[in-house]
């Protein structure tokens, strides 16, 4: 009789979806059939199937399009418990809606032979040939369904802390084996291409990732499935990475920041799996990810349940490095124009991602200056974001020096004023712990934010300053709402930059002074 009642209530086609009453659910029970609810309007049977492939073989399918939900068979009872428990604790993203499931009060399904149930046994059979690799990934198979690719492409939204290839790999590679990244920027927006060893991974990586923050608030993940079914990485440096091919050249003479000390000063197994310690300014641990209590999830070693990092610590973690305060603050800065750098202009660059203590510019080759930072957290900041970056004609090296400290001259002792201290400067843009201004760092570009404008300066005044040192100004543009702010859009990054160091604190009178920093935004 009960094989009778589940025969009828699972009997139905596209067009008498309505006639479904819902399935009696007892869902503290175990079933190896799955009651999937909130699916979007056009989702096909191959992303339903995909659901539950990591957690075992999928046996059998029910689609109800009409109600937005679906019922899926798994071979085994062990692996829809795994299922359902995992996606309690990290809720599958499919086209921004949440889906969610729970155990079915039926044991297993039994499906006729209408026209949408064949469809959604070809879905099967085409999945499990992808899966058992019969079928080539991404042909097309009788049924019209294709495999997902294994490329992903990633968009990063809300973009308050920058985002390096090396933070998208570790956190992707959680998931299983990342062969290429290609990171790019395109319509304002930070992108990058993930490429897989299959699309299963993929699929699965995007699940549970899709809508996740990478910091506390920000940085959050939009995934979608490439058109591209492989990646054509021709330099390995840090905006792309072939890992099956450690030869390929960096493609300029600049090193990227995995060749330098760094990687050696930390040894650190990485952002994932970072051992406790006290953040930069007390904040707690830079980077915590929680795993699913207890799962072991088949083909997906250590199961990412929640991506936050809390405080100003998040903008360095992205590097991958456990930061420690107190320790490695100090950089060395080499490649300077020696006729035009100076303490002054070194402290005004570098204060806009940290506090600069003391600069040292060294007396026998003053290419090469320490910088030492509040701590390492603006140390890393610093670093990441101005390694490579041009200033008075010449590309910035920037590495972690081995001082802990850099050392005011003996009493008594000249160095031609090349060592300075900065530590009581009233400018320093982050004595306060948690300050905002930590969310407006950004990477230098052609665009400088303004702010502190007395009423009585107007946008000639500004533009003709800008243009006193001959750089070339592009556009200029007041706030709406508050005129003391402004953005002004220089001729290129590096007069950018330069215009910053000679115009950060600039007095405009009435005791205001200028105040300059990188903006995101494009006039």
């Amino acid at each position: 009789i009960n094989s009778l009642i589940s025969a009828k209530l699972y009997r139905y086609n596209g067009n008498d979806s309505k006639k479904f009453k819902g399935d009696i659910r007892s869902p503290g029970v175990p079933s190896r059939v799955i009651h999937v609810r909130k699916l979007p309007n056009d989702i096909n049977e191959a992303e339903v199937i995909y659901l539950g492939l990591p957690f075992g073989k999928v046996t059998n399918l029910l689609m109800l399009k009409g109600k937005n939900q679906a019922f899926l068979e798994m071979n085994t009872e062990e692996a829809a418990q795994t299922m359902v428990t995992y996606y309690s604790s990290v809720t599958p993203v499919i086209r921004n809606h949440p889906i969610f499931m729970q155990y079915s009060n039926h044991k297993e399904l039994k499906t006729d032979s209408s026209p949408n149930q064949v469809r959604a046994q070809a879905a099967l059979q085409a999945v499990n040939a992808v899966q058992t690799g019969s079928m080539t990934l991404g042909a097309v198979d009788p049924s019209g369904l294709t495999g997902p690719s294994p490329v992903l492409r990633v968009i990063v939204e809300n973009l308050f802390y920058p985002v390096t290839l090396d933070v998208l790999h570790q956190i992707f590679s959680k998931f299983g084996t990342v062969l290429k990244v290609i990171t790019f920027t395109k319509n304002n927006q930070f992108q990058a291409l993930l490429q897989f060893v299959d699309g299963l991974t993929a699929q699965h990586a995007k699940l549970a990732l899709e809508g996740q923050n990478i910091y506390n608030g920000c940085c959050t993940l939009r995934i979608s499935f490439s058109k591209l079914t492989s990646l054509n990485v021709k330099y390995n440096n840090d905006k792309s990475r072939d890992y099956t091919r450690p030869d390929l050249p960096t493609g300029n003479s600049q090193p990227t920041i995995e060749h330098h000390a760094v990687a050696a000063a930390f040894a650190a197994p990485g952002i994932i799996s970072a051992a406790p310690y006290a953040g930069a300014h007390a904040f707690p641990p830079a980077f915590a990810i929680q795993q699913a209590a207890g799962l072991t999830i088949p083909g997906v070693p250590g199961a990412l349940a929640s991506l936050t990092i809390p405080g100003a610590a998040a903008a360095a973690s992205r590097l991958g490095f456990p930061v420690l305060p107190g320790t490695h603050c100090v950089m060395l800065v080499s490649n300077l124009n020696p006729e035009v750098s100076s303490s002054q202009s070194l402290i005004d660059l570098e204060s806009v991602y940290g506090d600069v203590l003391r600069v040292k510019i060294m007396f026998n080759k003053k290419e090469n200056a320490l910088i030492q930072m509040s701590d390492g957290t603006q140390a890393q900041l610093a670093m990441s974001h101005l390694n490579g970056q041009k200033l008075y004609g010449r590309p910035l090296r920037i590495t972690l020096s081995k001082h802990m400290t850099v050392q005011m001259p003996r009493e008594g002792h000249k160095d031609q004023g090349l060592t300075k201290d900065y530590s009581n400067s009233p400018l320093h843009r982050f004595k306060k712990p948690g300050s905002k201004n930590y969310s407006n760092i950004f990477p230098p570009s052609s665009t400088l934010h303004l702010s502190n404008i007395p009423p009585s300066v107007v946008e000639d005044d500004l533009k003709m300053l800008f243009a006193s040192n001959g750089a070339l100004v592009k556009n200029f543009k007041f706030f709406q709402k508050d005129r003391k702010m402004a953005l002004i859009q220089m001729g290129s990054v590096e007069e950018a930059i330069e215009s910053l160091i000679q115009f950060h604190n600039h007095d405009l009178g009435e005791n205001h002074h200028l105040r300059v920093s990188f903006s995101k935004s494009i006039i």
